[in-house]
C-alpha cells in the first residue's frame, strides 16, 4: 500500500493520501473483520434453540402487524 502523508507546519502527520484501489480494499478488509466479530460473537451467545423460518415470518408479520 503506497501512502502519502499530510503534514502540519512542524513536521507532525495530520493526515493520509491512499489511492482509491488501497482505500477499498482497506474498507473491504473492516468489512471483513466485522463480519468475523460478529460470527464470533453470535457463536458465544448461541443456545441452540432454533425455529423454523415458517414460524419466524409468522411471528414477524404479527408483530409488524
Amino acid at each position: 500500500m503506497q501512502t502519502q502523508f499530510i503534514t502540519d507546519d512542524k513536521g507532525k502527520k495530520i493526515a493520509v493520501v491512499l489511492s482509491m484501489s488501497s482505500y477499498k480494499k482497506m474498507l473491504d478488509d473492516l468489512e471483513d473483520l466485522e463480519d468475523i466479530k460478529l460470527y464470533d460473537q453470535a457463536k458465544k451467545e448461541d443456545d441452540g434453540k432454533r425455529i423454523s423460518f415458517a414460524d419466524y415470518l409468522t411471528k414477524r408479520k404479527v408483530k409488524n402487524a
